[in-house]
């Protein structure tokens, strides 16, 4: 059989790498990494290589299911999306749209439509109830960018290409490829600041993968990184360090942050974060001296207990060295559609100012927390959640307490439908599963962040066909959007105009439709977004399969011009965080209390990707069966085990049985345990389910009280643990 080429791009992650792919028939039978890649340029990590064995598992859901009893039987298409649009109809009518909800997760958030039509469809039908993995992992940043800049999806990044001087916090850019980012082929480009002589420092409880290759290690405790930074300014002010005369002209709220760090001196906060005063005055130094510096704070910070904050006084520091909106500082992308963030705030898009019904927590770029899930379907009364839509995600894994509360509410909802391409977890308790597509076999454009807000290191666009056919009665996540939408008799967005727009396409169409025909397809919509994002015709960009460059940032464009808050000026001091700023001195003496027990953090792999590669022979072979428990001898010896005893966790609530690596990367003090692993339940992944790893999420508790309130972000790092030897269950 003759093979052919083609060019995509990969969609595990934000880096978006280029892969090459070798097609025969219906088969993607191997890829490799595009040399040519405008970004990439040859480079690609061991899971986007090994995509396409994901995508041929024999696994994959191929048709639509309906449960019947304890197991599934399958459905047509018509039938399905019939008896789903009734059930919502009833629901919405007799209860309003709020009893409709849907969680979004990972990868197909990192495609560009369904994201926009998943939102687009919960607003037709009245509902505020969209939750997201970003309370899983970021969204801090948007809580705190929304306050600071205006608009939550203004997110500075580090000009990496550019900097003196990288101080990389809770993050591990060789295995995640730094979140916010988008940073192909990390270890060229931060071994490249220290060739050309400038520093980097890595800040996090574990030597990385990062770490082990490039920079200065700085061990620091779990969940104490708010202090750390609180010491940063509070050199930054006593030196006065301050780019005075910027400031004066583009921000405001600086005469608060010297009270707010005159407490939080590198002595007393080295109490509790084990970086020595000496340690952080060194990078202190460093920062200042470096003609271009940025601090980068990631997922590591983001789940701990005071993420929001951490990340205020990171922007602020930043901000009043001068080192915001300048070349090998921080710099703001411009994404496809110019000035998108005042024209979505003036709209009034995913600037929500509504509370969620449990818990009073506020919306966050137009979601509630998952966190708040159990609550929201368990609680009864006015606006309780009665049905989930899940697209591409599994709650049931990546949600704190999921074992508990969380299994028991799946169980209480009048429907739950799953929209993906395996039975995993969560879609073992759906009423429906409706198969979708692989990344290989729907077209695209890169993912939603990077068209909005600009996540892009080096700004550049690429359009990748569908390089095959769906396998069976597998749809596409776009056209089951709005397929849904009509059979549940959503109006798109809740505007007439958009919903006429839709509805005009279905009545030109040929593609077949729930009682009528649509022609509006995938391709059609991302053609119209493309001419929409200035980028020109799909044809055009066919004809550059490595990609475009698109116009590098320089910096000097965002102070005084795109800022978009009420005055246009930076809030270095927004009241509501200044006050809770205030208020950590109960928290500080409560961690010095602590400073004996081990705290627990979770961790990336390089074989993994959050819960759903477990699937895939090759990446669970052998000793990669298994999570493990990762301590430093020294804690070892204190627990009694050596390398490859079993343990238990124990957190308040609940513990966890999985064996331990002792290993001198850890902290003393801090313990680490990879996530997105416990698959023993899920019958529908062949291979995953024959792994024997733990769930650390079951660790992290769950409820209004237990999340963190500015930005509804579960404590996935820094929780209290115990290890203890475990009994023999025989």
């Amino acid at each position: 059989m003759s093979s052919r080429t083609e060019y995509t791009f990969c969609r595990i992650c934000e880096a978006t790498c280029g892969l090459k792919a070798t097609i025969e028939g219906d088969r993607v039978v191997g890829l490799e990494p595009d040399h040519d890649h405008v970004v990439s340029k040859g480079y690609s990590c061991i899971k986007g290589l090994r995509y396409h064995e994901i995508h041929h598992s024999p696994d994959r859901l191929r048709v639509p299911l309906k449960r019947s009893g304890d197991s599934f039987e399958e459905i047509s298409w018509e039938r399905a999306l019939d008896e789903i649009g009734a059930n919502v109809r009833q629901l919405v009518n007799e209860h309003g749209g709020d009893s409709v909800s849907a969680y979004l997760g990972n990868p197909i958030a990192f495609s560009l439509l369904p994201p926009i039509l998943t939102a687009a469809f919960l607003q037709g039908l009245g509902s505020r109830n969209l939750f997201q993995t970003g309370s899983q992992d970021c969204n801090n940043k948007f809580a705190a960018a929304q306050r600071v800049y205006g608009f939550p999806f203004i997110q500075p990044f580090a000009d990496v290409d550019h900097t003196q001087c990288l101080i990389i916090i809770g993050s591990n850019p060789a295995v995640s490829r730094a979140s916010f980012m988008q940073l192909p082929d990390p270890i060229r480009r931060l071994r490249a600041i220290e060739e050309r002589g400038g520093k980097v420092f890595l800040v996090n409880p574990r030597r990385t993968e990062t770490a082990k290759q490039l920079g200065t290690q700085v061990f620091i405790r779990p969940d104490t990184d708010v202090y750390f930074l609180l010491s940063f300014l509070h050199e930054i002010v006593s030196r006065d360090a301050i780019d005075h005369e910027r400031v004066g002209r583009h921000m405001k709220g600086l005469d608060a942050l010297p009270k707010i760090a005159e407490l939080w001196s590198p002595e007393r906060t080295a109490e509790v974060t084990g970086v020595s005063a000496e340690t952080l005055r060194s990078m202190v130094d460093a920062y200042l001296r470096a003609d271009g510096a940025a601090l980068y704070l990631s997922t590591g910070v983001n789940q701990g207990s005071q993420g929001t904050l951490a990340f205020w006084i990171q922007e602020a520091i930043n901000a009043i060295t001068g080192n915001l909106d300048r070349r090998g500082g921080t710099v703001v992308g411009h994404g496809y559609i110019k000035d998108f963030p005042k024209h979505a705030r003036k709209g009034g898009r995913t600037m929500r100012t509504d509370l969620s019904r449990v818990g009073q927590l506020p919306s966050v770029a137009d979601s509630f927390p998952a966190g708040l899930m159990a609550d929201e379907i368990l609680t009864p009364g006015e606006g309780q959640v009665r049905a989930m839509f899940c697209l591409s995600g599994n709650p049931l894994l990546t949600v704190p307490n999921s074992n508990g509360r969380l299994e028991a509410a799946m169980k209480a909802l009048e429907l739950l439908v799953v929209i993906d391409i395996f039975r995993n977890e969560t879609a073992n308790h759906a009423h429906y599963i409706l198969p979708g597509t692989s990344a290989f076999q729907r077209p695209d454009l890169p993912f939603v962040f990077q068209s909005l807000m600009g996540a892009q290191a080096i700004p550049y666009a690429q359009y990748t066909d569908a390089l095959v056919p769906v396998d069976g009665e597998q749809r596409d996540e776009t056209l089951i959007l709005l397929q849904l939408a009509r059979a549940c008799g959503s109006q798109l967005f809740g505007s007439r105009v958009a919903n006429g727009f839709f509805s005009s396409w279905a009545r030109l169409g040929k593609l077949p439709w729930v009682g009528g025909r649509v022609g509006l397809t995938p391709e059609r919509l991302l053609g119209l977004m493309a001419r929409m994002f200035r980028l020109g015709s799909l044809n055009g960009l066919r004809k550059e399969p490595h990609g475009r460059l698109l116009e590098p940032i320089k910096g000097g464009d965002f102070l005084g011009q795109r800022v978009v808050t009420d005055d246009g000026l930076v809030d270095l001091a927004p009241a509501e965080f200044v006050e809770a700023a205030e208020k950590l001195e109960l928290d500080f003496e409560r961690e010095r209390a602590q400073r004996d027990k081990l705290k627990l953090i979770s961790k990336r792999e390089q074989h993994s990707h959050n819960s759903w590669l477990h699937n895939h022979p090759r990446f669970v072979e052998g000793k990669r069966s298994t999570n493990y428990l990762y301590m430093h001898p020294e804690d070892g010896n204190k627990v009694g085990v050596k390398s490859g005893a079993m343990v238990e966790v124990r957190s308040s609530v609940a513990s966890v049985r999985l064996p331990v690596q002792l290993t001198d990367e850890m902290m003393v003090g801090a313990v680490a345990l990879p996530h997105g692993w416990g698959h023993q339940a899920a019958d529908g992944l062949s291979v995953a389910s024959k792994t024997t790893g733990a769930n650390v999420n079951l660790l992290a508790a769950d409820g209004p009280e237990e999340l963190e309130y500015f930005s509804g972000m579960a404590k996935l790092n820094g929780i209290l643990v115990e290890v203890v030897p475990a009994l023999d269950e025989n």
